[in-house]
C-alpha cells in the first residue's frame, strides 16, 4: 500500500520565478481578515497529475516555471516579500523578488501512489521541499514555494506551500487557475485578480473586539492530552447515496428549507466526535467551528470577482455534550445551520463576532472543539496545465489533534472508472475514542473507510493511473 512506499528523490537547487514583465514597486495593506493572528501560518496543498500521451516531449517543470512567471505580471503581489508595519500590521512589498521553484525527479510511479492517492502520503517531505526560510518566518521571506516532481510515468506532483495570509482556498484556487491558463497558451487569466482588500478593514478600529468574551469557553479545567502513538486517524468515505440518506433522516423535523451536504456531515460528526469523547461528562460545552465564505453573500461588504484575499467568518455552533446525545441528528444540523446563517464578514469587522481562529487554539479547552475546513466545493480539479484534471488535488494533511480539540479538512473525491464521487472526512481521536465515534456513527449510517474503497477498486477495477 502506499503508506508504506519509500522512494527517493533527487531536487535541482530552488530559483526565484519572477513576473516576466516589469510591475509596480508599491506597498499593499492586507485586510483586517488576511492579518488574523490565527491566519500566521504557511499552508501546503498537494495536486497528482497522470502521463498523457499528448504531452510527450514536454516538461512539466519548465511549463510550469513559464506559466508562474507569466501569471505574476497580473499577479504580482505574490512575488512580493510581506513587512510588519506600525501596531504590528502586516502589509505587502510588492518588489518582484519571486516565489521559489524546486524543480525534482522522483524514482516512482503515480500508480504505487494507489488507485486513490490521499493523505498522509509517503515521504511527504521529500515533496515539498523545506527551503531554507521558506517554512518559518512569516515575514521577509517569498509567499510561496512551489515543487514541480517529476515520476517515472511520465506523470507529475506539483506541491504548493503558500502564506496563508495572502489568500484562502478560493484564493489560492484562482491564482492557480491562472497559472494553468498560462500553461495551455492564454493571454490573460479569465478572472482578472482584484486586490481591494480595504473593503475587509474596520472603519472603527478603537471599538474593534476581536478577542472571544465568551465565558463559557474558559471554564473547563484541563484533560490529558493523548500521547501521539494513542492517536487513530480515519477516513470515512461519503457517497451521494449516504448524503441522501442523512438529508432523508434529518428532512421531516427540520423548520425549513433543505439542508447542505456539509451541514449535514458537520453536524454527524460533531455530534458523533462529542459522544465519543464526552460521554462521562454530559455537562462539558462543545464546539463545532467551520469556515463560512463570504463571497457572493447578500449582506455587505459586496466582494467583487477576481478578489482573492482571505474572505471568510468563522462560524460556532455550541452545545452540551448531553443535549447533543439526547437529541436527534437535525438538532446538531440546525445549531449548524444558525451558526452558519449568523458569521458574516460584517460582523467580523463590526467586533460582533465573538470567536476568531485564534481564540480556538487555547489549551484549557482539550478536545473539545472541532474545527472544520470544507474544500470540498473548492475546485481544485478542474486545474490542467496541459496534462489533464489531477487524481488528487487537495491539503497535504487532512486531520489533525491538537490540545484544542480536532481540525479536519473535508476533501471531494472525483468520479472516474469504478469510483463513485464522494467526500472524505478525516478524523482524528485518541484510540478508544474512535472505536466509540465509529460506532455512534454508524448507528445513524454506515459509509465505508476510504481504506475499504481503495481495497474493493483494486480487486475490481485495474489502475490507469
Amino acid at each position: 500500500m502506499a503508506s508504506s512506499l519509500v522512494f527517493s528523490v533527487r531536487r535541482h537547487d530552488p530559483v526565484l520565478v519572477t513576473p516576466a514583465k516589469p510591475t509596480p514597486h508599491e506597498f499593499k495593506l492586507l485586510s483586517d481578515v488576511d492579518d488574523q493572528q490565527g491566519l500566521r501560518f504557511k499552508m501546503s496543498m498537494i495536486h497528482f497529475f497522470g502521463h498523457s500521451p499528448s504531452r510527450r516531449g514536454h516538461d512539466p517543470g519548465k511549463v510550469v516555471k513559464t506559466a508562474l512567471s507569466k501569471a505574476l505580471v497580473f499577479y504580482y503581489p505574490l512575488a512580493g516579500r510581506l513587512r510588519e508595519g506600525p501596531n504590528g500590521k502586516l502589509v505587502v512589498e510588492c518588489n518582484a523578488e519571486g516565489i521559489v521553484l524546486v524543480e525534482a525527479d522522483a524514482d516512482v510511479r503515480l500508480d504505487q501512489f494507489g488507485y486513490l492517492p490521499r493523505p498522509p502520503f509517503p515521504c511527504e517531505k521529500e515533496l515539498i521541499y523545506d527551503v531554507e526560510g521558506s517554512a518559518g518566518a512569516i515575514t521577509g521571506g517569498p509567499l510561496f514555494l512551489i515543487q514541480v516532481t517529476r515520476l517515472k510515468c511520465g506523470g507529475f506532483i506539483l506541491a504548493v506551500r503558500f502564506n496563508h495570509v495572502i489568500a484562502d482556498g478560493l484564493g489560492l484556487l484562482q491564482f492557480l487557475e491562472a497559472v494553468t491558463e498560462m500553461a495551455r497558451g492564454f493571454d490573460a487569466p479569465t478572472v482578472q485578480p482584484v486586490w481591494a482588500r480595504e473593503l475587509l478593514v474596520a472603519p472603527d478600529k478603537e471599538h474593534q473586539q476581536l478577542t472571544s468574551t465568551d465565558s463559557e469557553l474558559t471554564s473547563t479545567p484541563v484533560r490529558l492530552q493523548p500521547a501521539e502513538e494513542d492517536l487513530v486517524h480515519r477516513y470515512f468515505f461519503f457517497r451521494p447515496r449516504d448524503i441522501s440518506a442523512l438529508r432523508t433522516l434529518v428532512a421531516p423535523h427540520l423548520r425549513g428549507g433543505s439542508s447542505s451536504r456539509f451541514e449535514l456531515l458537520m453536524a454527524l460528526i460533531w455530534r458523533s466526535r462529542s459522544i465519543a469523547l464526552f460521554s462521562d461528562v454530559p455537562d462539558e460545552q462543545v464546539c463545532a467551528a467551520f469556515h463560512v465564505n463570504g463571497r457572493g453573500r447578500s449582506s455587505p461588504p459586496s466582494l467583487p470577482k477576481g478578489y482573492y484575499g482571505n474572505a471568510f467568518a468563522v462560524g460556532v455552533a455550541r452545545s452540551t455534550a448531553g443535549e447533543l446525545s439526547s437529541q436527534p441528528l437535525d438538532y446538531a444540523v440546525e445549531l449548524v445551520r444558525r451558526a452558519k446563517t449568523s458569521a458574516t464578514l460584517a460582523d467580523f469587522l463590526e467586533g460582533r463576532l465573538c470567536v476568531t481562529l485564534a481564540d480556538l487554539d487555547v489549551p484549557f479547552r482539550v478536545g473539545r472543539t472541532y474545527l472544520v475546513s470544507d474544500v470540498s466545493s473548492v475546485a481544485y480539479n478542474k486545474l490542467d496545465l496541459g496534462w489533464g484534471k489531477p487524481v488528487y488535488s487537495g491539503p497535504v494533511v487532512l486531520a489533525t489533534w491538537s490540545a484544542a480539540g480536532g481540525h479536519s479538512k473535508f476533501v471531494r473525491c472525483w468520479n472516474r472508472e469504478g469510483l463513485e464521487g464522494g467526500v472524505v472526512a478525516p478524523v482524528c481521536l485518541p484510540r478508544m475514542a474512535m472505536e466509540r465515534f465509529v460506532a455512534e456513527m454508524e448507528s445513524i449510517v454506515k459509509v465505508p473507510t476510504a481504506e475499504e474503497m481503495e481495497s474493493s477498486l483494486y480487486s475490481s477495477v485495474p489502475s490507469k493511473l
